[in-house]
């Protein structure tokens, strides 16, 4: 194999890399687009009780979470543009940075969850089995759409945690950022979901 040759298969390696992210981000869109759909279809038939159930969440809660995805987002853009001109220390502190905002995002969520359980409105709860039917599936697609949402948030620190492992060994340098690119896109796909989380619940009261 000649160098040139070399050189052509690890672009085109690159490339397939990319590809096959995007491919496996699509599948992401039409699961939570699909979910979406649900969600749209219940508010039609249920507008008065979706209405009544949002006004039970924690508004601000769900604010400041945007905000701390927002700001990760820029954090994780900062990572990749610094790794990028060779700045080895700004990337891996932002990435770093990246992954704090992420667990600040899980803690917030898990506070959140523990006091609306604790004030009952839980699934098959009793409190909410003696309210009309659509403030039960309200609360039903809230647990299992945020619930989801934040499995991909795990997913996602422990995808940035394994790029800053491989930062710190010298894997993943300024001439070599493609797994990094790549764990960049999923991060952004999971921020941009929960933008349109946001409205869909903690709004629509």
């Amino acid at each position: 194999m000649t160098p040139a040759a070399g050189v052509h298969d690890g672009h085109k390696d690159h490339e397939g890399a990319k590809f096959g992210m995007w491919l496996f981000l699509f599948t992401e869109i039409l699961l939570f687009g699909g979910l979406f759909i649900l969600y749209s279809a219940y508010r039609a038939r249920y507008p008065n009780e979706f209405h009544e159930a949002g006004g039970h969440l924690n508004a601000a809660i769900g604010v400041a979470n945007t905000v701390v995805l927002l700001t990760s987002s820029l954090t994780m853009a900062v990572a990749l543009s610094a790794l990028r001109m060779g700045r080895r220390r700004r990337a891996m502190a932002s990435l770093a940075g990246t992954i704090a905002l992420g667990m600040v995002f899980l803690f917030n969520k898990y506070f959140e969850w523990s006091g609306e359980i604790a004030r009952g409105f839980y699934p098959d709860s009793p409190l909410l089995a003696g309210r009309p039917q659509g403030e039960q599936i309200f609360f039903g697609l809230y647990y299992s759409m945020t619930g989801l949402h934040g499995l991909h948030v795990v997913a996602g620190i422990v995808l940035l945690a394994v790029m800053l492992a491989l930062a710190l060994r010298g894997r993943i340098t300024g001439g070599e950022y493609h797994k990094l690119e790549n764990a960049g896109l999923y991060w952004h796909l999971v921020d941009v979901i929960w933008v349109f989380l946001l409205p869909l619940f903690y709004l629509a009261a």
